[in-house]
């Protein structure tokens, strides 16, 4: 399993990049999810992220596929909502697309246009999708069945609730404020990758 850390949109760039960097060697992958930067604040925050070490083959930027071409990043995330994954993929072949989905459905077309991974959620009860209602590890389960690439499940997930999770046997899991609101991200995201990869990552560290 992956540990994918997406930001939160919730701090200031001095703030983010700090823990962006932080988390540089434990995060398999760090989604840049801050719909309400401008362009220009993502790069500034881009820019301060390669200078601070951060490895660009684990960014992945979240709807602006512009900003990801300008600073020659590899891999977006694509929201239900934005562009469709052929549009992108007829434009841009070499990208890494994943795909934001919510059924069987949008999974299984993700996949015939091209994704190479879906993120599916939200799992459990969050304050990001308050009021609506959690899809569980049974619609996790479905969606593992339904396509053959690989799977990230996102919502609620904390390391209480991970072996729940990991029991639906998703390809990675997504973590949001667990890591991002914490006062400690390294430690949050530590403690997390312990969970998701085990001895494998303890023998690393």
């Amino acid at each position: 399993m992956r540990l994918h850390a997406i930001t939160d949109n919730r701090h200031t760039l001095e703030e983010l990049a700090a823990s962006i960097i932080s988390i540089k060697d434990i995060a398999d992958f760090i989604h840049i999810r801050e719909r309400s930067k401008t362009v220009h604040e993502l790069s500034e925050l881009i820019e301060r992220l390669l200078a601070g070490g951060v490895d660009k083959r684990k960014l992945i930027i979240n709807d602006r596929v512009d900003v990801a071409l300008f600073h020659n990043i590899h891999r977006v995330q694509l929201p239900s909502h934005g562009f469709s994954v052929k549009c992108v993929r007829n434009r841009f072949p070499h990208l890494k697309i994943g795909k934001s989905v919510h059924s069987v459905e949008e999974a299984v077309q993700a996949e015939k246009e091209g994704a190479d991974y879906v993120l599916f959620g939200h799992i459990f009860q969050t304050d990001s999708k308050k009021g609506l209602s959690e899809r569980g590890t049974g619609s996790l389960k479905e969606i593992k069945k339904a396509v053959a690439i690989p799977v990230i499940a996102i919502g609620g997930i904390t390391e209480h609730r991970l072996p729940e999770v990991k029991q639906a046997n998703p390809d990675g899991i997504a973590v949001m404020s667990g890591i991002f609101s914490k006062d400690r991200p390294a430690e949050a995201a530590e403690r997390l990758a312990c969970l998701v990869k085990g001895d494998l990552y303890e023998k690393a560290l």
